[in-house]
């Protein structure tokens, strides 16, 4: 979560925006959003220059050439005249950060429309001042500070797209192991979250296949892919992910629901927490996606998507509300029965309501499953997580003393079907025949079992007793009192 101090720099970057003519949310998060790319790219071209002096080699990823040196954060921070540091930017700058990655690149494809909307050189002075001093070095930070800005949007929350906290994006991410040799799609992007999640774990637990050219190609060019219909999202998801290491995204502007869209068996993993926004128009929907599952709600049909999507013995980590989880309407049902008896549903994780606070209280889940086309579902690990580290109002402080993630890690890497477990713990397993019995109901209160305290009562001659000499005891002191009167 945001520190304080970091939450303050933002209120006043935010503040100072507003106050200097530019108030649509969106597009102050968007300039704020092109000033932090700036300056991130400056310090990764400026890490790469080190790392090029302590090995020798030379710098592997070159994003300024030696006529662009103007053009870097340092060189933009050292200009004096308000007016020379305003036409840089619009003028040079924002050319630059269009061109960047080539011209058919989905980097530049996005940047294409990206507006310089800052009105003035006092304001540009301004901001580039506040964005200067954000404490960003950490990458929980840079994710977290994007995190706080999309909560300011007053459109957050409308059409069930809420922000996946970066704690439970590094979940499910563990959970799902990416390797270098998968394929990995959000179909629902955003800001590419889950996308970055998925890199930083190859780069942490991969580095030396990453060594590796063809591989390295891969990462590079062939690994991500975000799709969305949000032109604004997309812009930020191309920036967040270059400013990660991934030189050449595979971001695709595409209403994954639609009959245009393809991607049939395209992808080993997908991770996503699709928008619950209720209906679509069914004409719009594609056909073998309303063939799979009758049904006008988004999050049934996602969840068809993803399936559609996934190569055979492809992996998935979704969240799901916890509707999906016990519906009973027939779409319900079919999409249950689908993912237990059509392919191999692994997992089930529920997760708090709080979770998505402030957005909203909506409970929700975690559904992992691998495509197989062919059933394979044996025993399915439930999880009650109960707490995620931080209180379940709309504050969500830290609480780090309350937090069952890594217990969720843990219990998850250990498992084994040969070991059910009790279902008054927090985790158990739960067989298909069983879970075929109840309809193919997928929430955990059906299987769990509740702990009830035994608590040991006198005996009713006992209890008699006890009120006899109470009363007994009344008594006296009503004779005492109305002795004294």
């Amino acid at each position: 979560m945001l520190t304080g101090q970091l939450r303050q720099q933002v209120d006043k970057l935010w503040t100072t925006f507003w106050s200097g003519g530019l108030s649509n949310p969106l597009s102050v998060i968007e300039q704020i959003t092109y000033l932090l790319f700036m300056r991130l790219l400056d310090e990764a071209h400026t890490s790469a220059e080190n790392k090029a002096r302590r090995t020798g080699k030379p710098p592997t990823r070159v994003v300024f050439g030696p006529k662009q040196q103007d053009l870097r954060w340092s060189a933009l921070k050292q200009i004096t005249d308000n007016r020379v540091l305003f036409e840089r930017v619009k003028d040079k700058v924002f050319p630059f950060l269009r061109e960047l990655g080539g011209e058919d690149s989905a980097y530049a494809e996005h940047m294409r429309d990206a507006i310089f909307m800052i009105p003035n050189p006092q304001l540009l002075r301004d901001v580039i001042d506040l964005v200067d001093e954000l404490q960003i070095a950490d990458r929980d930070a840079k994710g977290d500070l994007y995190e706080y800005m999309l909560s300011k949007l007053q459109t957050a929350g409308q059409n069930g797209q809420f922000r996946t906290p970066r704690h439970i994006i590094r979940m499910m991410v563990e959970m799902v192991e990416p390797s270098p040799a998968d394929t990995v799609c959000d179909p629902a992007c955003g800001t590419a979250g889950f996308l970055v999640g998925a890199a930083e774990y190859v780069q942490a637990h991969h580095k030396d296949a990453l060594l590796d050219k063809k591989t390295r190609k891969h990462f590079d060019a062939a690994m991500f892919h975000g799709l969305d219909f949000d032109p604004t999202m997309l812009r930020i998801a191309c920036m967040n992910m270059i400013t990660h290491g991934i030189d050449q995204p595979q971001i695709v502007r595409t209403d994954t629901l639609s009959k245009e869209f393809g991607g049939d068996g395209e992808y080993t993993l997908v991770l996503a927490n699709p928008p619950f926004k209720g209906s679509l128009d069914e004409n719009s929907v594609a056909k073998s996606l309303t063939k799979a599952v009758k049904t006008k709600k988004t999050e049934l049909l996602f969840v068809a998507l993803i399936l559609r999507v996934l190569a055979t013995g492809g992996r998935a980590a979704v969240i799901v509300p916890d509707g999906v989880l016990f519906g009973s309407s027939t779409a319900h049902v079919a999409v249950r029965k689908l993912l237990v008896d059509g392919h191999k549903l692994d997992g089930v994780i529920s997760m708090p309501s709080g979770v998505f606070k402030p957005y909203a209280g909506v409970s929700t889940a975690v559904l992992l499953f691998t495509k197989t086309d062919a059933g394979g579902t044996d025993k399915v690990f439930f999880y009650d997580m109960q707490a995620d580290g931080f209180s379940l109002d709309d504050k969500r402080t830290p609480a780090p003393d309350k937090d069952d993630i890594p217990d969720v890690l843990a219990s998850w890497r250990a498992r084994n079907p040969k070991k059910p477990g009790k279902r008054t713990d927090k985790c158990f397993f739960v067989s298909l025949a069983e879970i075929r019995e109840n309809k193919y109901d997928l929430s955990i209160n059906r299987y769990k079992e509740a702990v009830h305290e035994t608590v040991e009562h006198d005996s009713p001659k006992v209890i008699i007793a006890r009120l006899k000499a109470l009363d007994a005891e009344l008594s006296k002191e009503l004779r005492e009192l109305e002795g004294m009167l």
